[in-house]
């Protein structure tokens, strides 16, 4: 089973690590020491199990079980914390387990054994969409200070999404809405394609997709009518080069 483990203390992180080498079938995939850093490293593994600290600077541990729980196939999800008062939040955020710390051996065995989750191997593969399916609406709605605000699809360009709200940039300049990118999604495929946890964007105003400058291993959609670059996730990467090779 794959494992990311979430907590802004290095040395929780580590005493995790060592306490998992003591279970077989567990590999840790990844590691993260706040919310954004982790919902990144969680789209890029796709893990089937996070242990993830409640109590962190920023994004705390349950904003990140909630955003997890919107994706198609959210992982498991085990909360750690010192302090035992968050147990009741923990559970409301669908989470399969709760360890107090400091985390013990058996207590860690009952919470990995109470995880009846598939990997990701053995769950069925999405079929794709066809490519001339018709969207499933003409205009995107938002409520500003002028009243209410039709952006009509086609004029689009991506959707890029910040905890609460969504930024919709589109031709003739930006509008908050507080619909989630998996809802856009469903609606908008396959013109609308997703590139990042956080960002979808509108294929026909695809200009380039571009490496990291400093040689890191980064990738960023270049967009007509948008100055700044997207950032492209690993495991979005595939699909999105295969997307520029077909067009």
């Amino acid at each position: 089973m794959r494992v990311v483990i979430v907590d802004d203390e290095p040395l929780a992180r580590e005493r995790l690590k060592r306490l998992l080498q003591e279970f077989p079938g567990y590999e840790v995939v990844g590691e993260a020491s706040d919310g954004e850093s982790a919902l990144d490293v969680i789209d890029d593994e796709e893990p089937d199990l996070v242990l993830l600290d409640i109590r962190m600077g920023g994004m705390d541990g349950l904003q990140v079980g909630r955003q997890l729980a919107e994706m198609d196939v959210p992982p498991a999800v085990i909360y750690t914390t010192a302090y035992s008062e968050h147990a009741v939040s923990a559970f409301e955020a669908a989470a399969q387990g709760y360890l107090l710390k400091p985390i013990r051996m058996e207590k860690l065995r009952d919470a990995l054994q109470r995880v009846r989750k598939p990997t990701r191997a053995q769950r069925p593969r999405e079929v794709a969409a066809p490519a001339d399916k018709p969207l499933k609406r003409e205009f995107i709605l938002a409520t500003t200070r002028d009243g209410l605000v039709r952006v009509p699809v086609q004029d689009v360009v991506y959707f890029l999404a910040d905890q609460k709200y969504t930024t919709v940039a589109h031709l003739h300049g930006e509008v908050l809405i507080e619909e989630s990118l998996k809802t856009l999604e469903e609606d908008l495929q396959p013109q609308f394609l997703r590139i990042h946890r956080k960002a979808l964007v509108n294929t026909k105003f695809i200009a380039s997709l571009d490496r990291d400058r400093h040689g890191e291993q980064h990738h960023w959609l270049k967009m007509k009518h948008a100055a700044q670059p997207l950032p492209v996730s690993r495991r979005r990467l595939a699909e999105v080069r295969r997307f520029l090779t077909e067009a």
